[in-house]
């Protein structure tokens, strides 16, 4: 079937190339038929034999017509058939006739869109020859396009940029083009386009002038680089001038420090408190502008260790209570129980911000106090800190400015108070990198309230809980204070341990109250004068339990034994919440301690230990600075040791060498960085080298080295341990951190004081 099928369809076509044969075979075919059936019945109806019958020849005849009838008919019909199948054909050609002619103006419109394009298009084929070229290719080439097109012509390329090829295949890079104009940068797109069927594939390139954006880039990559250098620059002349300031103020620092440890005439005790006082004042200012260059460089890293949170406010109070008290004014600190005991974060960073904030409200605030309260804030795992004072308060306009660097409220507040306006940027930034935010809320003339959010997880330490509340459930306590800050804490933290508090201001009131009801406790502050404390105190011994007057580290010294023979303890101020728990908690049988002796030996028991030990230690110390050289001698012939000065790297290294040698081998090295000839790093790694070259072995031990340094950087402390050195001590120094320091590294640990 199919080889008929083949047959006849050549045969089709072989006729409908060659159409005289078919018109010559198809003449000869109706011919020899005509001609057959005329012969044949003009032969039979002369033949003598024919038997001619006129009714079997009308029934013939009849049969022919009707065959030549039927042919006819299907002629008709083939011929409407045709000519149906024409219209149709007639139709379709007329369609097709639509569409090439939108397919060519929808051609002409592309030409025309490539053509008036601002981007460079042009097809090469395979061999790399020019296709197609529009005219913005020709007019960067100066080459018309019936040039370019057959050629392989090429753009001149002053410069090759990175080249990235995307998932689609498509390769993309740039490339620096000479033109008629100048140099140009062209962001070209490759990619294989198919643009005939059959056809072979062509490489199209696309090109946009990207000259504006490359060199915008470009200077703003010039830019950056040239930030970054004075970034650089600025933190080199930062450390250096620390160090340069930090050295002399060591010497102004610490022999103001030995100085006031002689004889010296009250006038004489002044103006040594006055030079050591401008000196931390100094120290201050240098330590603010170090932490802003350090925030402004992006060089401050944070820890997230665990830490105690209620330890951590309670030691910040402590530690500006003397500043608040010199001033006449309180400062309290209360923490919400519902609190996690400790917290997962930075907390010298956090140290850092409540002490710049609180500081700040002690030196704004003349009357009243500061009250540092913290609670939960409104986020999970978010922590608030408030810091409240009745302060001078701040203006609505000034709320926002007092946050950026160098501002303060006003020009007014700058000369009264001082300062450089650089606390409280440091502090926002830091809350912030923290992942907190800090909020301000003042009213001039009634106080301001800073309250930092940060959000702090609980730390799973899986140790106990060292504080348990007391339950003071039904208990009654009155406290007697001239003062509402830190009395009001202490009420609202009563209140949560079950208690019912009543504040008292005027003692004579108190005394009126204490028949009214049975009193678990009594809290009077020595404020309130001697005889009003001592009067109160003999009318509460009948109905109070405990009777207990709260203190000040200063005026514990001034009680005297009558005044403290009808109190059952004390508080020193700020209170810390275990102390008041266990004050509350004791037995009223057991008395306290007397308040006298141990304000008298509280002294003795606190300073620090100036008697010389057994045996002192041998150090050598490599210090070029004069001063600070005589200061190390004096620091440490103070404290019992033995010490040896040199000035310069070469002579601590020949020292060391001598008494390594001798087989009295120094205890301790005090190691000054930036020293003339040969600085403390090199001279470090020259010892250690010697150390494992076998001199250790010979002494029996590794020598200490302790870094003595202005610079506070991050990666000057890498350097110094990288070196070899197993500590350091910044300047300038402070006899306390030497001795702690000394200490610590001859029980071999390492110290950063």
């Amino acid at each position: 079937m199919g080889r008929f099928f083949r047959i006849k369809l050549r045969l089709r076509r072989f006729l409908r190339r060659h159409s005289w044969v078919a018109t010559i075979v198809r003449s000869f075919t109706i011919f020899s038929i005509a001609f057959g059936s005329a012969f044949g019945f003009i032969s039979g109806a002369l033949s003598p034999h024919s038997g001619y019958d006129p009714n079997a020849f009308a029934i013939g005849v009849s049969f022919l017509f009707a065959l030549a009838c039927l042919w006819i008919v299907t002629l008709g019909i083939r011929l409407r058939l045709m000519r149906r199948r024409l219209r149709t054909i007639a139709m379709h050609n007329e369609a097709m006739a639509d569409r090439n002619w939108e397919l060519q103006e929808a051609e002409q419109r592309a030409s025309t869109l490539f053509e008036a394009q601002d981007d460079l298009i042009v097809l090469r084929d395979l061999d790399g020859r020019i296709t197609y070229a529009n005219d913005a290719y020709c007019e960067l080439a100066q080459i018309s396009r019936s040039e370019l097109i057959g050629s392989t012509a090429t753009l001149k390329v002053l410069e090759q940029g990175d080249t990235a090829l995307e998932s689609s295949g498509t390769r993309v890079y740039d490339q620096k083009i000479e033109g008629p104009l100048g140099p140009r940068w062209i962001a070209w797109r490759e990619g294989l386009v198919r643009n005939d069927a059959g056809a072979p594939a062509e490489m199209q390139c696309v090109g946009r002038d990207v000259t504006d954006r490359t060199e915008s880039e470009r200077a703003l990559t010039e830019a950056r680089d040239q930030a970054d250098a004075a970034n650089r620059a600025k933190s080199r002349f930062l450390a250096m001038a620390s160090h340069e300031i930090r050295t002399p103020l060591n010497g102004i620092i610490g022999m103001s420090g030995l100085l006031m440890d002689t004889q010296l005439t009250p006038e004489q005790m002044t103006y040594v408190k006055a030079v050591k006082t401008s000196g931390d004042a100094l120290m201050a200012l240098i330590e603010e502008l170090l932490d802003y260059s350090k925030i402004e460089a992006g060089k401050i890293d944070l820890e997230n260790r665990p830490f105690a949170l209620s330890g951590l406010i309670e030691d910040i109070t402590e530690l500006l209570a003397p500043r608040a008290q010199t001033k006449g004014i309180e400062i309290a600190a209360y923490v919400d129980e519902r609190l996690p005991i400790q917290v997962t974060g930075d907390a010298a960073r956090l140290r850092q911000v409540l002490l710049n904030l609180a500081g700040n409200a002690i030196k704004f605030t003349a009357t009243g106090g500061v009250a540092l309260i913290v609670e939960p804030g409104i986020w999970p795992n978010e922590i608030s800190f408030l810091v409240r004072d009745t302060g001078i308060g701040i203006a609505p306009e000034a709320q926002q400015r007092i946050f950026r660097e160098f501002e303060q409220a006003d020009d007014r507040i700058a000369r009264s108070y001082g300062g450089t306006g650089l606390g409280l940027s440091i502090s926002d930034r830091i809350v912030k990198r923290m992942g907190g935010r800090i909020t301000l809320a003042s009213t001039p003339g009634s106080g301001s309230t800073f309250e930092v959010s940060i959000p702090l997880a609980a730390a799973d330490t899986g140790e106990a809980n060292s504080f348990t509340a007391p339950d003071l459930a039904g208990q009654s306590i009155m406290l007697v204070a001239p003062h509402s800050i830190e009395a009001s804490l202490i009420s609202r933290r009563l209140q949560r341990w079950g208690a019912q508090t009543c504040i008292v201001s005027d003692a004579n009131v108190a005394e009126a109250l204490l028949p009214e009801r049975s009193w678990h406790t009594v809290l009077i502050d020595h404020t309130l004068g001697p005889q009003t404390m001592e009067a109160f105190a003999i009318a509460a011994r009948i109905h109070a339990t405990h009777r207990i007057v709260m203190v000040t580290p200063s005026t514990r010294q001034d009680l005297a034994a009558s005044e403290t023979a009808m109190f059952t303890g004390y508080l020193v101020k700020p209170l810390r919440a275990s102390s008041l728990a266990a004050r509350l908690t004791a037995s009223p049988e057991i008395a306290a301690p007397s308040l006298v002796s141990e304000a008298i030996a509280e002294p003795t028991a606190t300073a620090p230990a100036a008697a010389a030990p057994d045996k002192g230690l041998s150090i050598l110390v490599a210090e070029d600075n004069e001063i600070n050289a005589l200061l190390m001698r004096s620091l440490l012939t103070r404290l019992g040791h033995n010490v040896v000065i040199t000035t310069n790297g070469e002579q601590a290294m020949e020292s060391w060498l001598s008494a390594t040698s001798a087989g009295t081998p120094y205890d301790i090295v005090l190691m000054d960085i930036q020293m003339p000839r040969l600085n403390g790093i090199e001279t470090t790694k020259q010892i250690r080298a010697q150390e494992s070259g076998g001199l250790a072995a010979q002494s029996g031990r590794r020598t200490p080295i302790l870094a003595l340094t202005a610079n506070t950087l991050v990666e000057d402390r890498y350097a110094c341990f990288e070196a070899g050195m197993d500590g350091f001590l910044i300047k300038p120094l402070d006899r306390e951190k030497l001795e702690e320091a000394l200490a610590g590294l001859a029980a071999g640990r390492h110290i950063a004081a």
